[in-house]
């Protein structure tokens, strides 16, 4: 049960990770008309999806952390 729990921390400290990639605009996307929505939609919302990218990342990975000293202290 515990690797489940790292597992789901670890998907949602890739979603943060993503997120903020894609609101500073590095992650790119190759369909033409696809990338102009994204480009359109990061523009509006780039404030925002930033500072939640940095915090679900930040508090994601400290929780890894802490989840993995857990592990290492109870063998």
């Amino acid at each position: 049960m515990e690797f489940l729990g790292i597992l789901v921390e670890l998907l949602l400290f890739g979603v943060g990770v993503y997120l903020y990639l894609f609101a500073r605009g590095i992650i790119s996307i190759k369909d033409p008309e696809r990338k102009e929505k994204a480009e359109a939609f990061r523009e509006q919302n780039a404030g925002w999806m930033r500072i939640l990218g940095l915090a679900l990342a930040a508090i994601m990975g400290l929780n890894l952390v802490l989840h993995f000293q857990t592990l290492l202290s109870a063998s």
